[in-house]
């Protein structure tokens, strides 16, 4: 709130001098014809007492601090002091006419509704009308403000106005200043839309203007060129207009334009032109929008420039060194950019700054001793870029510094001494660096004004001995994660105004001490207790007392009893591999906000809660798998249903897969697998038009598979995994033809499948990936991987009951790594189709009565690292060179008739003798192991290159990450708490 309030008293104040000229001029101009000013006319101060009279005085209506009721004066005539309206507060009134020609009521603690018959727009002879900063209810701008057609100043900004802009405001004329910015709701939605008008017929009728602010109406059009034939403007502000589109050049060219902001428009696009000397340009913003290219360097010629915001955008290239001119700038922020590799060489000049943004801009090196000079600095944000060595320890001689921003980098050695000099400190963020030693936190007692302190993810071990005998400050952000704590610090008891609190990957132990229910409770949001030795709850209470929880991870610990219910206000809560026991309480279903529920890896028993269908508008995690539930799947999805992902995966559920998941119309993966459950292959799915991943392996589903019903069944399905079932009949070749995601090669680079949900509370944007997880099956041993990338195709059909041949469609799956038909009833020909599939890493075809020859086509299946075709009818000559030198015997036995390398039978002119195929063995040695198969990929790389054959880097290191151990991926928090 901090930042939007300064902010918003920033913009007041510009907007306070263009009307303070405006008065003065007028005042000076007609100062000299009357030395007495003239009573007002009765009918104005008439009108004005009505229309104070139409609404309600409510100190909540205006977000100044400094706001006051300016129409609580207003009296009506009776001849005494004070009744003349042109004496009123935010009155003004013509010197030599008497008329009211101004009405300032900005943060006037104005609350109601108005219309067209206010009596406001009787006022005919205003010139300047300020409203701002009050509530109008949701209020349409009425269209008989029209009349007022001597208007030259209108600012209705910041006074909850909706609607469409009214066309009669094209015929204000004389207008110019119009601000009518900032009408939104809570969330920050326009609540103001100029479509009709649009933005072309404003500026091609008001055609005075020098002020022009519509930041936060919606007007989702391109920027008029009209707009450049405005050569008295002054001020541009579209920030958050849902501009697109190029923005026209020639408005960098208008000779008069000081101020220019269309930030928050990501998708309008341009770049900088080069720059003449003599541009008076003192504000630009360009952030948050796609404007690119590299930085001219005639940007070093705007040397009125104060605030320069270009931060997330796309521009390239190096920052250039004439950044070292512009110094006149207050305010730089260049962060989340892609820019070249550099130093910040180019600092050091601009001494007048007090607000510096370089976050993600690819710096490198140490910070720069040339900052030194910077002593006006408030705020120092150098977040998530590569800067190394020790924090300096003259940060000290930055006395102003109230911010201090220097999270994901590569610091390291200790936390100087000196930090703790800057005693105007209030946020200090060292997360996720280098940094070590021992810090006692009593240190940070001295830092009385410390609100936020980021200290995760570190190598430090932290001491919190005897801190109850310091007095440190209250709190609002504390991140101690990973700082090798062995208890609670004691000093959190008195903490009462947390918002946030990290304590994960620590090292305490014990139970969580009752202390803890009681603090914080009117305040805190955040707490994650993950990764630690927590055993147990003491004394704890029916409901958690925090009012305002919105995430809370207890997971990774040793906690037993029954399950904590959080608040009704919590979004996304996880206990994942933990001891916990009982049922799942109905009380759950309460939590009508959440948005991830995550209770995998404990002993609940007893049956899902059917009330939990109730939360699937919000849901979009449900993670219930390895426990003891048994019953039948509840009706989990109503419609509408936000849910993405259901695991409910290792429990001892039964009957049918309930046909109400076909609600589930956001749902990308659905893992039913080990449990008990009696169905057909449930084709309905297949309308599900976000489906990507459905393992159903390790259940008792019987009967054939079929045919799909449309062209467009499974459109997105990239993972199906529907071994060790009893399904029968012939391989689903119709299906095969259909899945069209599977024949699309998407390789650009490693990402994994994640649901991204996020929310907004005041102070705070939370963006959180929930990590999709899966396992793959055979013969009884399953392997568990703790992330999905988003290039994996997989089929596993394996341990079934299909029969007839391998189908020939099979191969128009172009995308497909892994495929696993072993141990069925299959027969006849390997598919020569099977070549096509060039991105094959698995294939297992053991445990058949297939028959014929290998196809040599095979050979070209340059990425295939595991190859399994043992007790089968094969025969022939197995294809020689490339990836098939890489594999042993074991992927050929019980063949009789194969022979060639790797087998020691050679090949002869005469056919071999063919035998029976195989006995299907539950326990071979060849039963496919996908976490064997892929990570046995690195010894097929280094071969593949030796001999010419390139297995691209990705793809290694996906392996190598995600294969290396079984290990299970939860919630993971994008971004700490970024302050709106």
């Amino acid at each position: 709130m901090g930042s939007a309030l300064c902010l918003f008293m920033f913009m007041r104040f510009l907007l306070f001098l263009s009307s303070f000229n405006l008065v003065m001029a007028n005042s000076n101009s007609t100062f000299s014809s009357s030395l007495q000013q003239p009573l007002c006319h009765d009918s104005e101060s008439f009108a004005l007492l009505q229309f104070k009279q139409s609404f309600l005085i409510d100190e909540r209506a205006s977000y100044d601090p400094s706001a006051y009721p300016k129409v609580a004066t207003w009296k009506s005539h009776g001849g005494g002091e004070g009744s003349d309206c042109c004496s009123w507060d935010g009155v003004e009134c013509d010197l030599e006419t008497g008329h009211v020609i101004g009405l300032h009521l900005a943060s006037s603690c104005l609350y109601g509704s108005i219309n067209s018959s206010s009596t406001l727009f009787s006022l005919v002879y205003l010139k300047r009308l300020d409203l701002s900063d009050n509530d109008f209810n949701y209020s349409e701008i009425p269209f008989v403000i029209g009349q007022l057609s001597r208007l030259r100043s209108l600012n209705l900004s910041y006074s909850v106005f909706f609607g469409q802009i009214p066309m009669e405001l094209l015929v204000l004329h004389e207008l110019v200043f119009l601000d009518l910015s900032g009408n939104s709701d809570p969330s920050g939605n326009p609540l103001l839309m100029l479509r009709e008008p649009s933005l072309r017929n404003l500026v091609q009728n008001l055609t005075h203007l020098k002020t022009l602010h519509l930041s936060q109406v919606d007007i989702s059009s391109t920027i008029p060129h009209e707009l450049a034939n405005l050569s008295s403007l002054t001020r541009l502000f579209l920030h958050e207009c849902g501009l697109y589109g190029e923005f026209p050049m020639n408005i960098f060219k208008l000779p008069r334009l000081q101020y220019l902001s269309v930030r928050d428009n990501p998708d309008l696009i341009g770049y900088l032109p080069e720059f003449e000397e003599a541009i008076p340009l003192k504000m630009l913003h360009l952030g948050g929008t796609s404007f690119s290219g590299q930085l001219p360097t005639s940007i070093g010629r705007l040397g009125s420039l104060t605030h320069l915001d270009i931060s997330s955008c796309n521009f390239t290239g190096k920052i250039p060194p004439s950044f070292a001119n512009l110094t006149a700038l207050n305010s730089l922020s260049l962060s989340e950019n892609n820019f070249s590799a550099g130093t910040l060489s180019w600092l050091g000049q601009q001494t007048k700054l007090t607000t510096l943004f370089l976050d993600q801009i690819n710096l490198k090196g140490e910070i720069p001793a040339s900052l030194v000079n910077m002593s006006q600095l408030t705020i120092l944000s150098l977040d998530k870029n590569q800067l190394g060595g020790q924090i300096p320890s003259w940060l000290m001689n930055l006395t102003r510094l109230t911010e201090l921003q220097l999270a994901r980098n590569e610091f390291e050695g200790s936390i100087p001494s000196s930090l703790f000099e800057l005693v105007n400190l209030e946020d200090l963020n060292l997360y996720l660096n280098y940094l070590n030693g021992t810090v006692e936190l009593h240190a940070f007692s001295k830092l009385k004004n410390l609100t936020n302190l980021q200290l995760s993810s570190n190598k430090l071990s932290l001491l919190s001995y005897n801190s109850t005998n310091a007095t440190f400050p209250k709190f609002t952000l504390l991140g101690l994660g990973k700082c090798n704590l062995r208890e609670f610090p004691d000093f959190l008891q008195n903490q009462d105004e947390l918002e946030v609190l990290f304590l994960y990957s620590n090292k305490i132990r014990g139970p969580i001490p009752k202390w803890l229910w009681n603090m914080s409770t009117e305040t805190l949001e955040v707490l994650l207790l993950s990764q630690n030795h927590l055993t147990g709850l003491d004394q704890l209470p029916a409901i958690l007392p925090w009012s305002r929880m919105h995430i809370l991870d207890l997971s990774s610990n040793m906690l037993q009893g029954s399950l904590p219910v959080p608040p009704p206000s919590t979004y996304m809560y996880s206990v994942s591999e933990n001891e916990f026991t009982g049922e799942i309480p109905a009380l759950i279903c309460n939590l009508t906000s959440l948005m991830s529920l995550d209770l995998s890896y404990n002993n609940f028993n007893g049956r899902i809660p059917q009330c939990l269908t109730s939360l699937s508008s919000s849901l979009s995690i449900l993670d219930l798998k390895h426990n003891n539930l048994h019953g039948t799947i509840p009706p989990l999805c109503s419609n509408p249903s936000s849910l993405r992902m259901i695991d409910l995966s290792g429990n001892k559920l039964q009957g049918q897969i309930p046909r109400s998941l076909a609600n589930c119309t956001m749902l990308e993966q659905l893992v039913l697998e080990n449990n008990m459950i009696i169905d057909t292959f449930p084709s309905w799915l297949g309308s599900l038009p976000m489906l990507q991943v459905l393992i159903l392996c390790s259940n008792l589903l019987h009967g054939a598979i079929g045919r799909p019903r449309a062209d467009f069944e499974f459109s997105k399905l990239r993972i199906i995994d529907l071994s060790n079932n009893g399904l029968t009949g012939d391989l689903p070749s119709e299906y095969f033809r259909i899945w069209d995601a599977m024949d699309v090669v998407v390789a650009d680079h490693l990402t994994y499948m994640q649901a991204d949900t996020g929310f907004h509370v005041p102070g705070y944007t939370w963006s959180v990936a929930y990590e999709f997880s899966m396992t793959m099956s055979s013969k009884g041993t399953t392997r568990e991987y703790g992330e999905i990338p988003d290039f994996l195709i997989v089929i596993d059909l394996s341990s079934n009951k299909f029969y007839g041949e391998i189908p020939e469609s099979i191969g128009d799956l172009k995308g497909l790594q892994g495929l696993n038909l072993s141990n069925n009833a299959l027969i006849g020909p390997i598919p020569t189709s099977l070549a096509n599939l060039t991105q094959l890493e698995a294939l297992d075809l053991s445990q058949k009565r297939l028959s014929g020859e290998i196809p040599q086509q095979l050979v070209e299946l340059t990425f295939l690292a595991f190859f399994n075709v043992s007790h089968n009818n094969l025969r022939g000559l197995i294809p020689q060179g490339k990836q098939f030198a890489t594999f042993s015997n074991i992927s050929f036995d019980g063949n009789p008739g194969l022979c060639g390398s790797p087998l020691s039978r050679a090949c002869e002119n005469s056919e071999p003798p063919l035998s029976a195929p195989s006995t299907l063995e539950e326990g071979s040695s060849s039963e496919f192991d996908w976490r064997i198969v892929l990570m046995g990929y690195g010894s097929g790389l280094v071969i593949g290159v030796s001999i010419g054959y390139i297995l691209t880097i990705w793809k290694h290191e996906w392996f190598v990450r995600t294969f290396e151990k079984p290990r299970r991926k939860g919630t993971r928090i994008e971004r700490m708490g970024l302050r709106s």
